[in-house]
């Protein structure tokens, strides 16, 4: 079995969220981010299917490129 897990970085759930002045957006300058807590629930599943011999892994995320980040 193959498995597809999609993967969303978001806004950490401990950081005041502001809005942009002008109304657009919020801002993400030096704010920390993670991966949404359900995505993660999902990526530990299928690691413990992947490990069990039952099936192969695979994750994935799309996102504007950011210093620091890396493509695995």
């Amino acid at each position: 079995m193959k498995i597809l897990v999609a993967v969303k970085r978001v806004i950490d759930y401990n950081v005041q969220v502001r809005v942009k002045e002008d109304g657009t957006g919020v801002v993400t300058d030096n704010v920390k981010m993670s991966t949404n807590p359900p995505d993660d629930n999902a990526i530990e599943e299928a690691v413990k299917i992947k490990e069990s011999g039952k099936g192969k892994r695979n994750c994935c995320s799309y996102s504007r490129r950011r210093k620091g980040t890396r493509d695995c």
